[in-house]
């Protein structure tokens, strides 16, 4: 009855010691998906000067030991036209799933946007949500304009008009 006691708790203890080491290893992404056509936007970035007069800076750094890309935006808009000032505070997670690259964006006004993700061309990305019949379709696009510049458009289209897109914001961010 010891021994059976003693046998079992060497297999419960070894088995705890195995799978902490087994979770610690990262799966590599899977064939023909990676992250690797969106490292033109990796690092600091802050907001060239419009006639508007906001500010901003965002990050996209990698993390989770390389599996995801985390980029976090702050922005500041100055009271114009009889509309307060307003910040804002957002996050985007992109990652692979399967054969495609995705992201996840949160906000600090409550919105969630799933997107895809395609490198659309060398140093230019497009991160697209389609309208369905009831919700808006979102396209977010980055390209680099010149070494050290990347430039960026936000789009919208009304529910139930997939693909057909406005622009909402378009910016400049120079690299610190």
């Amino acid at each position: 009855m010891q021994t059976r006691r003693i046998v079992s708790l060497v297999l419960l203890v070894a088995s705890l010691l195995v799978l902490p080491a087994g979770a610690q290893a990262p799966t590599p992404a899977p064939a023909g998906a990676s992250l690797a056509p969106l490292a033109f936007l990796l690092g600091t970035w802050d907001a060239v000067p419009d006639a508007t007069g906001a500010t901003g800076s965002c990050t996209l750094a990698m993390s989770v030991q390389d599996q995801v890309m985390v980029r976090t935006n702050h922005a500041h808009t100055p009271a114009a036209n009889g509309r307060p000032a307003s910040i804002h505070d957002d996050l985007m997670v992109i990652y692979v799933e399967g054969a495609a690259l995705k992201a996840d964006y949160y906000d600090s006004e409550a919105h969630q946007i799933r997107y895809v993700v395609s490198a659309s061309g060398p140093n230019r990305a497009v991160f697209l949500a389609e309208s369905t019949a009831s919700a808006p379709g979102y396209r977010l696009t980055y390209w680099l304009d010149a070494p050290g510049i990347v430039k960026g458009q936000f789009e919208l289209a009304q529910p139930g008009k997939p693909g057909v897109f406005t622009t909402y914001l378009s910016w400049s961010m120079k690299k610190r």
